[in-house]
């Protein structure tokens, strides 16, 4: 930041003897990389980016934002997928990815905290390295920061084993928006003491307060796998199979990838599946992980299914294709992600629901859908779809038939800016009502990720 951009502005001039005016970025190509999301279709204005180095800092900060009356938008890695995390016009982005704490491990009670600028995979790999293991995980895994995964209630492949990002999260260090510090990151998995603050702020985008640190749950390092591929005829095979599938003691993620995906993955990265799917078909990937072999069960679980059980190379060739959907897809061109989840039972209706939404409105587009079968979640992408009216008429064909399925509208992407509209309708008036009511007493002054998840 240069002396004179401090001289004119005096909140930039606190933000520098808060952090130094190094990590007070005002130039327009120092801020760019920080006010467009990773799918380039949510971008805004910084009044600058600000990027404290620990916990004090980031409450120094804070406090003098609500000095200044200037709203923050926290940011990690910047992967999210709905525009939660870039400013829309003037904000303070307040960048943690230099809050890289990383406790040592407490292997007896099977936690460890962690700074919100931590990588998942830095995360997992430090936690391997005492023979435990961090359970969620998804394709951003070397970007995607603690911070974020627990602001967005992150989910990813492994939830239909150890849940969302909110079930590994025993306490938090968090700044109000006042500056005020709330820290509860003793871990203790018995404790009655009224609300759970760190649930409350799983999920919350930042609009109640900046999670700085996480005391989080690991889980059981399997060195046993066993992977299989199931190409199914149709969706409407789907629960059956995962029906068989439940039995699993050792299942670990149950992934679907619809044709339209499989084949631009293959066709972007050359990374393709060891069957052919059919166009109205699915293909679903399947992993088992434990501490004994688990490929005799797998293969006995799948029975007659038309698949292959792959190991070894194979083994990483599939996971590194279902990492590489999402993108293929942004290679393709800038998306729209419409993110949902239904009961397995109607996710044939809702790819049917999809494709005839496109072509009442958007005939050129293409959907490439994949997602995470046992929890009935698909990432709808739509590639080439219309902005304006004709974008808003097909997002309102399909979302509203999700919830008259009693599905949801935001499975895993969190709300953002791109369904703040839906959140009444999903929720319905009185629970949404509580949520503004909770968003006002924590932050009063709306500092905190303003027009995020509250339209």
């Amino acid at each position: 930041m240069s002396v004179a951009a401090a001289a004119v502005d005096p909140l930039l001039a606190a933000l520098a003897a808060v952090v130094g005016p190094e990590h007070v970025l005002t130039d327009a190509d120092l801020r760019a990389g920080y006010e467009v999301d990773w799918t380039r279709r949510y971008h805004g204005t910084a009044r600058c980016v600000v990027r404290p180095v620990d916990v004090t800092e980031v409450a120094r900060v804070v406090a003098a934002c609500a000095a200044h009356g200037a709203a923050i938008v926290a940011q990690g890695g910047n992967t999210g997928l709905v525009g939660g995390s870039v400013p829309r016009g003037g904000e303070v982005v307040l960048s943690l990815r230099r809050l890289t704490r990383l406790d040592p491990v407490d292997v007896a009670a099977a936690q460890v905290t962690a700074g919100a600028g931590v990588t998942i995979e830095a995360l997992q790999r430090h936690a391997r390295d005492a023979g435990l293991d961090f359970a969620v995980d998804w394709g951003a895994r070397g970007s995607a920061t603690v911070g974020g995964a627990v602001a967005t209630n992150a989910g990813g492949s492994r939830v239909v084993r150890f849940g969302t990002m909110r079930a590994q999260v025993m306490g938090v260090e968090a700044v109000l928006a006042d500056g005020g510090v709330l820290t509860d990151l003793a871990g203790l998995p018995k404790e009655t003491l009224g609300p759970h603050l760190p649930t409350l702020l799983s999920g919350s985008e930042g609009t109640l307060a900046i999670v700085t640190a996480a005391r989080l749950r690991l889980v059981p390092l399997y060195t046993h796998t066993a992977t299989a591929v199931v190409v199914l005829p149709s969706l409407v095979d789907a629960p059956g199979l995962l029906g068989r599938l439940r039995g699993l003691a050792d299942l670990d993620a149950v992934e679907v990838i619809l044709p339209e995906a499989a084949a631009l993955t293959a066709a972007t990265f050359g990374l393709a599946l060891p069957l052919p799917v059919p166009p109205d078909g699915a293909a679903v990937l399947i992993d088992c992980a434990g501490h004994r072999d688990p490929l005799d069960e797998l293969a006995a679980a799948i029975g007659s299914y038309d698949g292959v059980v792959a190991s070894g190379a194979q083994r990483t060739h599939l996971f590194e294709l279902r990492d590489h959907i999402s993108m293929a897809i942004n290679a393709r061109g800038v998306p729209l992600k419409l993110d949902v989840a239904v009961p397995v039972n109607r996710l044939d209706d809702v790819v049917r629901i999809a494709r005839a939404a496109l072509d009442r409105h958007a005939s050129d587009a293409q959907l490439y859908a994949f997602g995470h079968l046992a929890e009935g979640n698909l990432h709808l992408n739509i590639v080439g779809a219309p902005a304006g009216e004709a974008a808003a008429a097909l997002t309102e064909d399909v979302l509203s038939r999700v919830i008259e399925m009693g599905g949801t509208i935001s499975a895993e992407h969190g709300v953002g800016v791109a369904k703040t509209a839906w959140l009444e309708r999903v929720k319905g008036p009185v629970a949404a009502g509580a949520l503004r009511a909770i968003k006002h007493a924590l932050d009063p002054h709306d500092l905190l990720n303003p027009g995020v998840l509250f339209a």
